[in-house]
């Protein structure tokens, strides 16, 4: 909706040159009579007076109409402008984590699976089967560790957020990673979850889904929950807990949590403008909490002036 100042200003712009055109006729007219000069009657005055006074009202309104027209296509386009610069932001953000949590994750994994295969070969040169298989035994863990850590990330990565809407997606990632893991993990979410936009959504996506993975790897779990609830003051309250091993978390440095990719989590829900919370002890299992603002309706795309009426 347009600003009620900007639509008064607009309005002022309509009416004041057929106002100051008709008021101004007329005190040239009253001074004339005053004069000694003669310019007919008030009617014929007014007869003239008006039909100039609507061209100009018409030619005004038009004028203004024109100009508010290209006042809307330039905000569209700054505001395109705008998006598409917050989305490369966004990809450049999301591949640098990317990139951070196969090195961190798979290409250690990887390093460890090749060490490993090192230590095999030396095991079966030196006629010590026994050890060689129990080598292979724990070979066999690393590896589905590097399968299920990719899989995660091709899951991630294969979710549509923005078509589906955050909480369908949540359920069928929630409900596939029970299925995977044998670890029963129940969402409750409002439609509050759904209101944020594409790219807020998708942040929020990755970042429970990062909080189950810690789950899956380190926790040990027998079960867990995620919950989105929304409150009065328009903020959501995003919650992954756990009933695991649980963690002393390390001291933070410069505001960021190191451990168990907790730093990118923290950089997510602070590009969202939220706050970030991580509760654990041993054996009394962890609690993840993020508090993000929610709009409460489209206008966060658009600003209160210029913006066209709402479709």
């Amino acid at each position: 909706m347009t600003h009620p100042r900007l639509l008064l200003f607009k309005w002022l712009m309509v009416l004041i040159p057929p106002v100051t055109v008709a008021v101004g006729h007329i005190l040239l007219t009253v001074g004339h009579s005053l004069t000694g000069h003669t310019v007919g009657s008030l009617a014929e005055t007014l007869l003239v007076t008006l039909p100039m006074t609507l061209l100009v009202l018409v030619l005004s309104y038009l004028f203004v109409e024109t100009l508010f027209g290209v006042l809307r296509r330039l905000q569209a386009e700054a505001l395109a402008r705008e998006q598409d610069i917050l989305t490369m932001n966004a990809v450049m953000r999301e591949r640098e984590r990317l990139s951070r949590e196969l090195h961190d994750g798979v290409a250690q994994l990887v390093a460890h699976l090749l060490l490993r295969l090192d230590t095999i070969k030396e095991l079966v040169e030196s006629d010590r089967p026994r050890d060689a298989g129990a080598e292979l035994e724990r070979l066999h863990g690393v590896a589905h560790e590097i399968y299920d850590d990719i899989g995660e990330s091709i899951a991630g990565l294969r979710t549509n957020v923005t078509e589906r809407g955050l909480v369908r997606a949540l359920q069928d990632y929630v409900d596939q990673f029970e299925e995977r893991h044998r670890i029963p993990t129940s969402l409750r979410a409002d439609a509050a979850a759904d209101r944020l936009p594409p790219l807020a959504a998708l942040q929020l996506f990755r970042l429970i889904q990062e909080a189950l993975t810690n789950v899956r790897k380190h926790a040990a779990a027998h079960e867990a929950t995620v919950t989105l609830t929304s409150d009065e003051s328009g903020q959501l309250h995003v919650v992954i807990a756990d009933d695991g091993l649980g963690f002393l978390p390390i001291p933070q440095t410069n505001g960021k949590a190191r451990p168990l990719g907790l730093m990118s989590m923290r950089e997510r829900v602070e590009d969202l403008g939220g706050t970030f919370q991580v509760t654990s002890r041993p054996g009394s299992g962890t609690r993840v909490a993020a508090t993000i603002p929610v709009p409460r309706a489209r206008k966060e795309a658009e600003p209160a002036a210029l913006a066209p009426p709402a479709r």
